[in-house]
């Protein structure tokens, strides 16, 4: 081993032990791709320093007004490019800072009560990585090359070996998970940078990574901290299966975000509908990780069709059993169209205005501000963390679901269509958010291309 694992101090030990579902159930993260945000180049030229990781600093008041109360930093270790290509698990990005930027970071966040994750690239590293670099020099006898995943040809009888890429891209190297000494260094980096005061780790494409790595690396870093969590980037497959077969704490909730969208821009509620029966057979296991975008789609300004329809999916986000997440920006209305090519992701992870909030266009507050409304009907429903759903009225265009969770509820109206639309229920108090019109004996009307949130 290259680092020696520090073990937690009694303080740290102390924070951690608390329960999970103690914080998790309060959580809501504002996820930044730190490279983008702070305007860092695209490729790292030289190991000279640069200190932009503190200015992550003069954002965390916006932060705590916007209502989050956790940090979910994309890659910061240093990488040869865009963050995904890792080559020093225990360095900073030159481009960003060192460690006692990154120390700074961690103290100020604390101190607003901002718990933060790390981004851990665990499934492949960048063809930058010392170990790969000796392993494509010393030949595949050397220690060095079980640390990734062989391919040979089968060309003749020289078998020249070459090793697996994560889904083609040639700097990605595929880590060996079967391998003893991967497991140990994975758990290693999750230690140093756990006992350097992160809360938990997001694992980059889970989906890819065998689930017995996870039970295999996890149950000693939970050892030293119990209270860390941790959840996986999970795209497509057995959601539920992931988590118990991975000892995973959750993972991400793509059906449902892809659900979200399209029944928007197809006037299609019923996708919707079915996706959130869905969600509650998941919540029966394990809650999951819930957004409307990330470093990885489009933009959801972009990728709902009529922007009237905007406030309809940030809505459903905040009204559904999840633990929400905020990809930075689209609090501010922020577009941007991912395009599958090289440079294709820089529209979706811009740098924020080096003079802070002031520097953030008029047109996009609108939008923060309804975030705040949500985050605060969050923040005073904690319940709601793991409500389930269930549909009340549902048409193509017009959709009333009552989530309920440790006996409360609430209502939620979703009007899509060019008329108003009629909603009964005598058991209503009060109009929480939104646009409707109140009657006597529980009748309301949502006006056309608008939504309600009752109590």
């Amino acid at each position: 081993m290259d680092h020696e694992i520090p073990l937690p101090s009694p303080k740290e030990m102390s924070r951690h032990l608390e329960a999970k579902p103690s914080w998790i159930q309060h959580a809501i993260w504002w996820h930044i791709y730190p490279l983008g945000f702070l305007g860092a180049p695209s490729r790292q030229e030289s190991k000279e320093i640069h200190h932009r990781l503190p200015h992550l600093i003069e954002w965390f008041d916006y932060a705590v007004e916007l209502g989050v109360s956790g940090l979910l930093l994309g890659p910061i270790f240093s990488a040869s490019t865009h963050g995904y290509d890792t080559v020093d698990y225990f360095q900073i990005d030159p481009r960003l800072g060192d460690f006692d930027d990154f120390t700074a970071v961690i103290q100020a966040a604390h101190a607003r009560g901002l718990r933060v994750l790390l981004d851990g690239v665990f499934n492949h590293v960048g063809s930058d990585f010392p170990k790969f670099q000796t392993a494509l020099s010393s030949g595949t006898d050397s220690p060095e090359s079980a640390w990734f995943r062989s391919k040979r040809s089968d060309q003749g009888s020289t078998a020249d070996a070459t090793y697996e890429t994560f889904e083609g891209h040639e700097n990605l190297i595929a880590l060996n998970h079967e391998s003893l000494e991967v497991t140990a260094f994975v758990q290693e980096v999750m230690l140093h940078w756990l006992n350097a005061g992160i809360d938990g780790w997001r694992l980059d494409a889970a989906y890819a990574v065998p689930p017995s790595f996870w039970s295999n690396v996890l149950p000693e870093v939970r050892n030293h901290y119990p209270g860390a969590y941790f959840f996986g980037e999970v795209i497509h497959g057995d959601y539920a299966d992931a988590v118990n077969r991975g000892s995973l704490d959750s993972v991400t909730q793509y059906e449902l975000w892809k659900a979200l969208w399209s029944s928007i821009n197809d006037h299609n509620w019923f996708e919707l509908a079915w996706a959130l029966n869905r969600h509650n057979e998941y919540l029966d296991t394990f809650v999951p990780v819930t957004f409307v975008g990330n470093h990885d789609v489009t933009r959801i300004a972009s990728q709902i069709e009529d922007v009237r329809h905007l406030e309809h999916a940030i809505v459903i986000l905040f009204t559904v059993g999840g633990t929400p997440c905020i990809y930075y920006g689209d609090e501010q209305a922020f577009r941007g169209i991912k395009e599958h090519r090289a440079g294709g992701d820089d529209v979706i992870r811009p740098q924020f205005p080096e003079q802070g909030p002031a520097g953030l266009a008029p047109f996009g507050w609108e939008t923060y501000r309804l975030h705040q409304q949500l985050t605060g009907l969050r923040r005073r429903n904690p319940w709601l963390h793991s409500a389930k759903t269930t549909s009340v009225q549902l048409s193509n265009t017009q959709f009333v679901y009552r989530t309920e969770g440790e006996d409360r509820r609430v209502i939620v109206a979703l009007n899509l269509d060019d008329g108003p639309m009629a909603f009964s229920d005598p058991g209503v108090t009060k109009v929480l958010l939104g646009d409707a019109s109140m009657e006597p004996g529980g009748h309301f009307a949502i006006p056309p291309h608008r939504w309600a949130i009752f109590e």
